[in-house]
């Protein structure tokens, strides 16, 4: 594991992020995870983001809490990234690796629509981080061997979204000041 301090400090802040339920939170670590990902290529930072990404889009879902099994799934993310907090503190790659590991074979316990769900979020998340990866310029098919995703995924997921570092910032005009401009153009 690369970067320990910080994924440390990312996990620690999971763990409040999960207690409150606060998926955006969730979405921004996952995002500031994304840059040591990139950076590092280190499996276990590609997994600290996919999984984190994974519980926010899970926690935004309060419905999920209905299904049975989601109070032990629950409880097994909690314990899986407490012990992962304990496992980067003692240097232990390989327990944080199977802590990581651990939080997706949870979802092989659940039964019905809750595991149909959960496992849909996971490869989303894979795919979206994948994106986010390739962002910050690893190739196309190093990124998707990475994250375990296919060629085609990467490149339908990435092709649909805007292209630029302007895109995000952009704002559509409103329908009076479209009128202004055609006015103003035959004038």
């Amino acid at each position: 594991m690369q970067e320990k301090e910080h994924v440390l400090r990312i996990l620690q802040e999971t763990k409040d992020a999960i207690k409150n339920n606060d998926s955006v939170k969730l979405k921004l670590l996952s995002n500031q995870t994304n840059n040591t990902a990139s950076l590092t290529q280190d499996p276990d930072n590609i997994a600290v983001a996919v999984v984190i990404y994974s519980i926010s889009k899970i926690i935004e879902r309060m419905e999920y809490r209905e299904f049975p099994g989601w109070k032990d799934f629950y409880k097994t993310i909690n314990s899986a990234i407490d012990n992962s907090i304990t496992a980067i503190k003692k240097n232990d790659d390989k327990k944080l690796s199977d802590n990581l590991i651990s939080i997706r074979n949870a979802v092989s316990k659940l039964s019905g629509k809750l595991k149909e769900y959960i496992q849909d979020v996971f490869r989303k998340a894979q795919i979206n981080k994948a994106s986010k990866i390739y962002e910050h310029g690893i190739s196309m098919e190093q990124t998707a061997n990475l994250l375990g995703i296919t060629l085609f995924e990467l490149a339908t997921y990435s092709g649909q979204k805007p292209e630029g570092p302007e895109a995000p910032l952009t704002k559509t005009m409103d329908i009076k000041a479209r009128i202004k401009i055609a006015m103003d153009m035959f004038r």
